[in-house]
């Protein structure tokens, strides 16, 4: 059909591997539909996502449709030879709409109510919206008996009415793809994005420009009739290449930042986790026991319990400690060379396992009142010094003998 048409020649192997390669674009866009899906649900008024969503849902039913048997079943139901044709054209046109409008979202976020924004918006509804009429319209004033799956867009290129459906259909699409492409690679020239959001904007950009690579493909083989000639096999083999990658690279686009970003949450939580390791142990010993296992607790909320515990069991702990000594660690750690954040960790762990050491014996240091806000908060960075027992033994033999102070390159 309009995608992929043409009766199947004896040595066709790439036309057989395209029509039955339909399927894989279709599954990526719908995995991909299925990822933002919840995000769009929970934050529907976003024009934005949207307008996302209601690209991958066209883009999705457009692969599915074009694959031949679909295309067979829609015309048996129908009765109508060749209906899938303005079918598909349409689905297609409208996902050419709903390309711009991503780029209006895109261009305006959230100032969806803005004279340009529904002027624009307008704009595009009623443009691509007439065209799809325009297709129903020629489709009916045309002459097409013959059904043809796979080479509709050649085989009916001389044929009155259906030579402009056609010429119809791929000068929406190149016009939309083309507007698309162009400010997607615009977007990243100026940068300004993450790193994740930069490659599936390039993905994107790369899947807009195979889509004018397919409407290349469409539009030259479809003038070679025109001519008298024939160059079916770009439209048979080429383009049905061209757009399958496509569909998999914008789906790509739009799943790398989203799976890109949780990937990296995932991971910055599970280091977090493990670098508090030290310092929960080192409470868990104070206080006797741990964070009791639950076998279905996300990464997140098992950080969350880990922060909790060493904050419940620091806090007492952390009132027994001598701000003297956390004093003179600090200046002894900055002898040893060390910047002022790692000196105030390196101090902050020293009084810890001084208060730990004093709290054993039962001889605490008291009356001083210390803040314990800062231990509280950068447990993190306390946690990471204690992997350096030998840095911290160096640091409180100088605060002990604070007249110590040679500086030593740590």
């Amino acid at each position: 059909m309009g995608f992929a048409d043409a009766a199947m020649g004896p040595a066709s192997f790439l036309s057989e591997f395209y029509t039955s390669f339909w399927w894989v674009p279709a599954g990526v866009l719908a995995a991909a539909l299925a990822i933002k899906l919840p995000t769009i649900v929970r934050l529907w008024k976003d024009p934005l996502l949207r307008a996302v969503g209601g690209l991958l849902l066209l883009a999705c039913a457009v692969f599915v449709f074009v694959a031949p048997s679909t295309i067979v079943w829609v015309n048996r139901v129908t009765g109508v030879p060749n209906i899938s044709a303005p079918w598909v054209y349409s689905l297609l046109t409208a996902f050419c709409a709903s390309c711009l409008l991503l780029i209006i979202a895109w261009r305006d976020g959230l100032s969806e109510h803005s004279p340009s924004t529904r002027r624009a918006t307008r704009w595009v509804v009623s443009a691509y919206g007439g065209v799809i009429v325009l297709l129903w319209v020629l489709f009916a004033l045309a002459d097409v008996p013959v059904e043809r799956t796979r080479d509709l867009d050649t085989y009916y290129a001389n044929t009155p009415f259906m030579r402009e459906l056609i010429l119809l259909y791929l000068l929406a699409h190149t016009t939309a793809v083309l507007i698309t492409a162009r400010l997607i690679w615009n977007w990243i020239r100026t940068g300004g994005f993450d790193a994740w959001l930069r490659w599936g904007l390039k993905f994107l950009g790369v899947g807009y420009a195979l889509n004018l690579a397919f409407d290349a493909a469409k539009l030259t083989a479809v003038a070679a009739r025109w001519a008298g000639g024939d160059l079916d096999r770009l439209s048979l083999d080429v383009a049905p290449a061209a757009a399958c990658l496509s569909a998999v690279s914008i789906a790509v686009g739009f799943i790398l930042p989203h799976a890109g970003q949780y990937l990296y949450e995932r991971r910055r939580i599970r280091r977090a986790h493990r670098r508090l390791r030290p310092l929960y142990r080192l409470m868990r010993s104070v206080h006797g026991s741990g964070v009791p296992f639950v076998l279905r607790a996300s990464p997140e909320l098992r950080l969350t319990r880990r922060e909790t515990f060493i904050r419940d069991v620091l806090l007492p702990l952390a009132r027994r400690t001598d701000e003297r000594l956390r004093e003179r660690s600090y200046a002894a750690a900055l002898g040893l060379g060390c910047a002022p954040e790692r000196a105030r960790a390196l101090a902050a762990a020293v009084v810890i396992l001084d208060a730990v050491d004093a709290g054993r014996t039962d001889d605490g240091y008291g009356g001083n009142g210390p803040d314990t806000t800062e231990l509280l908060r950068e447990i993190g960075a306390v946690s990471r010094a204690l992997r350096h027992p030998d840095v911290i033994r160096e640091v409180r033999a100088r605060a002990v003998a604070p007249g110590d102070t040679a500086a030593v390159t740590e």
